[in-house]
């Protein structure tokens, strides 16, 4: 293998070959195993299930390398991939990289006009995409199916035979990743080839992948799924692939896998310990690491992690998609960070809290520097750029830091509102709600108010077979916080809506309360 500058180029085939690197869970047709294979026919698999060893994982990228070159597309353009997880769409992330150009993830869960503004925004040349997306991709771009037949399909268009990874600069964008656009259009997020091979590497060097079976379910377009993909191929583990999260699934997934590492989301970890059935039935002793991110965790859905997977050694981490997902981690001189802490800053990552001191606890919104810090947005001369002259990256996120060090995550600048002349955090609001044991979750957003201007109200997952009643809540916020933050209504739901990202989708809820509150003060 070439020395690793581009990202597509991590996949070392050239040690233990024959090793798993891909366990695809879904229907799968012969025209997928064979394009797996690199147009050889692999051996069959358990139904919706199908394999790829490092060196078919190789073969596959290079076949489809040569094919995006043959086409005539030229290094630095874009190719996006529109689909659920799978072992060909990692194939085609790496072989789009491997060719020079730019792999533009795309969120599926868009509706068809935002996905369709992605796709032309990142000026994208080709797109893969699956049969159940195949009717939200624009007409006059050519299109290749990853589960198609004949003409048209991911088995027809790959070429198999050998290719010379192109040559970069390691400073070039390897990838655009999209955000959610819940505040706006969405926004391209620049990610150089260096920077998410720091990542892999740092992140590999740290607990090595080799010996673990990662579970994956969040999907490839968001960091979470995507940065952890990559590091395990670098470190020669072994990815099972969820298509898209669904709890009973995911349970059934590591008995039959043996899964040793858990990624996830919150609200996806907070779905699947609401499958007690599936949870008492299934032997899910072999899971020794669980990483949450992307979401604030809760005291109760730590417990309840705890109790379900006693053998597991649980992080709560963060990231962000500009930033990357190394920011922090243990504590220099051994400490235990607090229960919802994320840990110290990473020896090579630069932090500091804005409007706060330097040094000892302060509160302030979070800016760091790191290797893993993007380029920029693309074609977004319309907003200010977040990162500082000497290249801070200001993330809008708001934490606390404690006496020795320790960061935790307060609330997002912008969810942050005023009720009465007080600032209000809803995340600060749902952990202190959620230390009621009969509060699996909350969510809390802000109404108009005509006195206060807005107020707090509350959207809560109660224990299962709970009575729990709105009285009571409200009485446990008066207890346990100040006045100001206690919820004014409560609903309770089932299960808290997810945006496209798996994170709780606050801008719904919001509208659902506001229509609630204006349909019972017209009655």
């Amino acid at each position: 293998m070439s020395t690793l500058e581009n990202l597509g180029d991590l996949v070392d085939a050239s040690v233990d070959p024959d090793k798993i690197a891909l366990i695809a869970l879904g229907e799968l047709n012969d025209a997928g195993e064979k394009a797996r294979a690199g147009g050889h026919e692999m051996g069959r698999n358990p139904p919706h299930e199908a394999s790829l060893t490092y060196r078919q994982l190789d073969e596959l990228a290079n076949g489809v390398a040569r094919s995006l070159v043959a086409r005539g597309l030229q290094a630095g353009e874009r190719v996006a991939i529109l689909a659920a997880n799978s072992a060909e769409y990692v194939a085609a992330l790496l072989g789009i990289m491997r060719a020079g150009m730019v792999a533009v993830p795309v969120n599926f869960k868009f509706p068809r006009a935002l996905s369709s503004f992605v796709i032309r925004d990142s000026g994208a040349r080709l797109l893969f995409c699956d049969a159940a997306r195949r009717a939200d991709c624009p007409d006059d771009l050519p299109v290749v199916m990853f589960d198609g037949e004949g003409a048209g399909s991911f088995a027809s268009f790959v070429m198999p035979g050998p290719f010379e990874t192109v040559a970069v600069d390691p400073n070039d964008p390897a990838l655009f990743l999209y955000t959610s656009g819940s505040t706006g259009k969405p926004k391209g997020v620049k990610l150089s080839h260096r920077s998410h091979l720091w990542v892999a590497r740092t992140r590999a060097r740290a607990q090595p992948p080799e010996q673990h079976r990662f579970l994956v379910a969040a999907p490839l377009y968001h960091m979470n799924a995507l940065a952890l993909v990559l590091m395990s191929l670098l470190g020669k583990g072994t990815v099972v692939l969820l298509p898209q999260f669904n709890a009973k699934t995911y349970i059934a997934a590591i008995e039959r896998h043996r899964i040793t590492w858990l990624t996830s989301v919150p609200p996806m970890t907070a779905m699947m310990l609401r499958e007690k059935e599936a949870m008492a039935r299934t032997d899910l002793s072999s899971v020794r690491f669980i990483r949450m991110g992307s979401a604030p965790v809760s005291e109760s859905l730590l417990a309840q992690i705890n109790m379900a997977l006693p053998n597991a050694k649980l992080s709560n981490v963060y990231g962000t998609t500009e930033g990357g997902p190394v920011v922090f981690g243990p504590h220099p001189d051994g400490l235990e960070p607090p229960l919802l802490s994320v840990g110290y800053p990473h020896p090579e990552v630069a932090v500091r809290l804005l409007d706060a001191p330097a040094e000892g606890p302060g509160v302030g919104v979070l800016a760091m520097r790191s290797p893993a810090v993007m380029l920029g947005y693309h074609q977004r001369d319309d907003i200010a750029m977040p990162i500082t002259p000497d290249g801070y990256y200001v993330t809008g996120d708001v934490f606390r830091r404690d006496e020795h060090g320790f960061y935790a995550f307060v609330g997002r600048a912008d969810d942050m509102f005023v009720s009465g002349g007080e600032n209000i955090f809803p995340g600060e609001v749902e952990q202190m709600l959620e230390t009621h044991p009969d509060i699996v979750q909350s969510c809390v957003v802000p109404v108009d108010d005509d006195i206060k201007g807005t107020k707090p109200v509350a959207f809560v997952v109660r224990r299962a077979g709970s009575a729990l009643c709105e009285d009571e809540v409200k009485r446990h916020a008066l207890e346990h916080a100040p006045a100001y933050q206690h919820p004014r209504r409560v609903w309770f739901v089932d299960a808290l809506p997810l945006a496209s990202t798996n994170k709780i989708d606050r801008t719904l809820l919001k509208a659902t309360a506001l229509a609630t509150l204006s349909s019972q003060s017209n009655r």
